[in-house]
């Protein structure tokens, strides 16, 4: 009988970690809209921790603030420091949208984030008056996001992030702008590109919550003049203001469905975050439907030849190569449903799941794959790597789909090891690549495949050979 098996940590202790701090997904998220600079109320190493773990990943330099909390603001309060970065960044770099992110630190010793940012407003308004060379200061939107490290994970702080936005920024009005809004999650940059490339083939118009496509993956341009500080692409402040007058929210992840109920109560604007994300054909069928409920726009023919050729290729491959084999997955804990789905069309078997993240959704997300695919999958809620390794090497697992930090599991145990997620940082262009949509299936179907071919076909016969 088909089901699943909800396994939780037994031990405190974490060994290997799945999962790392809310300011994380916080700057990730403001990092994705255009001219906004993330400023970390904090320590410099909660900063310097973060840029170090983006450029990892993406290969890619990241601009972050910080207000560099040291032992004086632990005692007296980080007021000054808050106040004096935030108008030194609106001062010299004149963004459009700056984060004020709160850590560990700084709610620890209980810094109201919310009056200091209210505070300084005031106070860049009254610059702008007096001098004529800060004029335009005080247009600067300031958004206090709460994400102590304490709690939480980067999934949740992205949630917080984008929900902060949304409440600081969207405006009233009352007409229309045939738009969707998409809040994306914690995606790749590639998978962003898909998500654009979907709505532009389906002719509709959309506003990302936020949009690290450009940011994360944009192009190296020799010029003769200065490079620009702000990196190219972005959802504009302008764009978020008009979120309120879209005809729907999508949130592709559910961990970041509080912005899409935020719209939904406050402006009436219609939210979809139940489904699973779009990976795989069934999951990517379920978006467009949704995009057409709330446009009421026809599929074109380019999406039905990809979807074509993506079927084409699983049934070349599904019973010849895949079926059967023994997956485990683990990583964000939508995507690895959405994942976990895509595997079950290839007639491969799941056999466990895991999340570093206590995600209330994710064992009910999974019993609906597992009854869709008549299979038994065990559900590591809120676990480690450690935990992996320890299940991968008690079971008999064929396919092991999940970030650079497993590679260690695959090299002592021989399991092929399909990268995914984040992060990925011992190989190149992972980020630039979708998993999402029926292209983003296509691909993964390739990668499964040719590990399968690798590992079980050309190993197995080279040694029949010798």
């Amino acid at each position: 009988m088909s089901g699943v098996n909800v396994i939780n940590r037994e031990r405190n202790l974490i060994v290997n970690p799945l999962k790392t701090c809310q300011p994380l997904g916080a700057m990730y998220a403001v990092i994705g809209v255009s001219r906004g600079i993330p400023m970390v109320h904090g320590s410099q190493g909660c900063s310097s921790f973060v840029r170090y773990h983006l450029a990892r990943h993406f290969r890619e330099p990241v601009e972050i603030a910080v207000s560099s909390l040291h032992e004086a603001a632990a005692v007296f309060g980080g007021r000054k420091n808050i106040n004096s970065g935030i108008k030194n960044i609106a001062i010299r770099y004149k963004p459009d949208l700056i984060g004020a992110i709160t850590t560990c630190s700084s709610e620890i010793i209980g810094d109201d984030v919310f009056g200091f940012v209210d505070t300084t407003n005031k106070e860049l308004a009254e610059l702008s008056k007096e001098k004529q060379e800060y004029a335009g200061v005080e247009k600067v939107k300031v958004v206090p996001i709460p994400t102590p490290s304490f709690v939480g994970t980067h999934y949740s702080g992205y949630g917080v992030a984008v929900n902060s936005i949304i409440q600081t920024v969207t405006e009233i009005n009352d007409e229309e702008n045939g738009k969707v809004n998409i809040i994306p999650g914690l995606l790749n940059p590639g998978d962003v590109k898909e998500l654009k490339h979907i709505l532009n083939s389906l002719n509709v118009g959309h506003i990302m919550l936020t949009d690290v496509s450009d940011a994360f993956d944009g192009p190296l341009r020799p010029s003769i003049q200065e490079t620009p500080f702000y990196p190219k692409g972005g959802v504009t402040v302008d764009e978020i203001k008009n979120a309120s007058s879209s005809s729907g929210t999508i949130s592709i992840c559910k961990y970041a469905s509080q912005g899409a109920k935020t719209l939904e109560s406050t402006h009436n604007v219609p939210a979809i975050t139940d489904d699973l994300a779009p990976i795989g054909i069934k999951g990517t069928d379920q978006f467009l439907r949704n995009i057409q409920v709330l446009t009421d726009c026809e599929v074109p023919e380019k999406l039905l030849d990809e979807r074509g050729l993506t079927l084409d290729m699983m049934a070349d491959v599904s019973a010849r190569y895949l079926h059967g084999r023994k997956v485990a997955i683990f990583g964000d804990p939508s995507l690895t449903t959405g994942l976990a789905r895509l595997i079950s069309e290839l007639s491969m078997e799941v056999v466990m799941v895991c999340s570093g993240a206590d995600e209330k959704s994710f064992p009910e997300d999974m019993e609906l794959v597992a009854k869709e695919s008549g299979q038994n999958i065990d559900v590591l809620q809120e676990q480690d790597l450690r935990a992996v390794e320890v299940y991968v090497k008690e079971n008999d697992i064929d396919i092991l789909i999940g970030n650079s930090d497993a590679r260690f599991i695959s090299y002592d145990t021989g399991i092929p090891l399909i990268r995914f997620g984040y992060p990925v940082y011992d190989r190149v262009g992972y980020h630039s690549q979708p998993i999402l949509g029926y292209r983003g299936a296509k691909r993964m179907t390739e990668l499964i495949t040719n590990a399968v071919l690798e590992k079980y076909y050309e190993e197995k016969h080279w040694k029949l050979q010798q």
